[in-house]
């Protein structure tokens, strides 16, 4: 398993800049709890699951299988 951020640069910084202007939460959501507190409740039970490949909710972080 290997986390890291999107390969798009814009996006990531778009992220990025959201989280700073929210603090640290997701700037996706509008709730604004530590379960949207990045990397948010969800992503890391994502990670938590074996089988799941893919994004976070706001596109920042990609969990691959693969351990390159």
């Amino acid at each position: 398993m290997k986390i890291e951020y999107n390969s798009d640069e814009n996006m990531v910084n778009t992220v990025k800049e959201g989280l700073k202007r929210t603090g640290g939460y997701c700037p996706c959501r509008l709730e604004r709890t530590e379960d949207t507190r990045c990397m948010c409740k969800e992503f890391r039970e994502q990670i938590e699951d074996p089988t799941f490949e893919g994004y976070c909710h706001c596109l920042l972080y990609y969990k691959s299988l693969k351990d390159d």
